[in-house]
């Protein structure tokens, strides 16, 4: 499968022109206690509504490793490999900075790009080039809100 670009340009950074800024989604309670809130980097031209969302729905609260190790995998490039838990790094951490939640929409939209590109890249759907295309054009896609999952991922 070829992957033509249209919003990304081989070998700059995905997210280019794209301002990011500190926004926070907080859910209350009828009694005005907070039952919901954190803050996370979002697309500055997001509404009020798509932050809430990715940030209640799409976003890991917990259960992140703060140290990832690439899983070596034959034929795979290096870029695209999946992830575990580097235990090694994560042991010289405070136990309570071990495991994390996501907090910028840049791990989520790398999250779910990288799992799908990998997936076209292992299943045969495009070469590593077209696998790098589709992945960075689904980051930019998904910052700019002209393609977005069906559930949360």
């Amino acid at each position: 499968m070829e992957i033509e670009r249209r919003y990304t340009t081989e070998g700059n950074d995905p997210y280019h022109g794209i301002s990011f800024v500190e926004r926070t989604s907080r859910i209350v309670n009828p009694d005005g206690s907070v039952a919901f809130e954190a803050t996370i980097m979002a697309p500055e031209a997001w509404s009020q509504v798509a932050v809430d969302i990715l940030a209640q729905k799409y976003c890991r609260k917990a259960g992140v490793a703060a140290q990832l190790k690439p899983i070596s995998e034959d034929g795979v490039p290096t870029w695209l490999q999946r992830h575990e838990p580097d235990e090694d790094a994560l042991s010289a951490l405070p136990e309570d900075q071990r495991f994390v939640g996501e907090n910028d929409a840049r791990q989520v939209f790398g999250r779910l790009a990288g799992c799908w590109a990998y997936w076209g890249y292992t299943h045969d759907y495009f070469d590593e080039a077209g696998a790098l295309a589709f992945c960075d054009e689904l980051q930019a896609m998904l910052a700019l809100q002209v393609a977005a999952p069906n559930s949360p991922q």
